[in-house]
């Protein structure tokens, strides 16, 4: 069974989404509509960490396949600055948030397939809040475009 294998990325990209949600928060404080969604979005995710422990505790984690990784989502290290900065960090987020997306997705297929109905409500609950999290990156990008595509600094 590879279901550890995704679980385990899950919980990585999870985590990784938080912190970089916490990263674009603090390097974007000017803005405090990103400053405080982001700060709450961050929370949400690892609540989505903590919901899985029960899961993990059950089939396991496994941090490495036997197939080599070809995309390492390591999340924002750093903040760009401007207008342009922040439709770049947005777009960062949005990017490592599709990744939580479609891996909430695939796991949601093995849960349906074990009839694991523990699981079923886990990702049912997650992955809304998840696509609600890529909803508002997709509409905050929408509304700084304009100003940092067209306007100069």
């Amino acid at each position: 069974m590879k279901l550890p294998v995704y679980l385990g990325l899950l919980h990585r990209c999870e985590h990784t989404l938080a912190e970089s949600f916490r990263q674009v928060a603090d390097g974007h404080g000017d803005e405090p509509d990103v400053y405080f969604l982001c700060r709450a979005l961050a929370d949400q995710c690892e609540k989505h960490e903590r919901a899985l422990q029960p899961i993990v505790e059950r089939y396991g984690e496994v941090d490495k396949d036997d197939e080599p990784e070809r995309l390492h989502a390591d999340g924002l290290s750093s903040t760009r600055s401007g207008a342009v900065g922040l439709l770049r960090d947005l777009q960062d987020l949005y990017l490592l948030g599709s990744l939580v997306d479609i891996t909430w997705t695939m796991v949601k297929q093995a849960a349906q397939g074990l009839r694991d109905a523990e699981l079923i409500g886990v990702v049912t609950r997650c992955e809304a809040e998840t696509k609600t999290q890529l909803e508002w990156l997709s509409t905050r990008m929408k509304q700084a475009a304009p100003q940092a595509l067209i306007v100069a600094e």
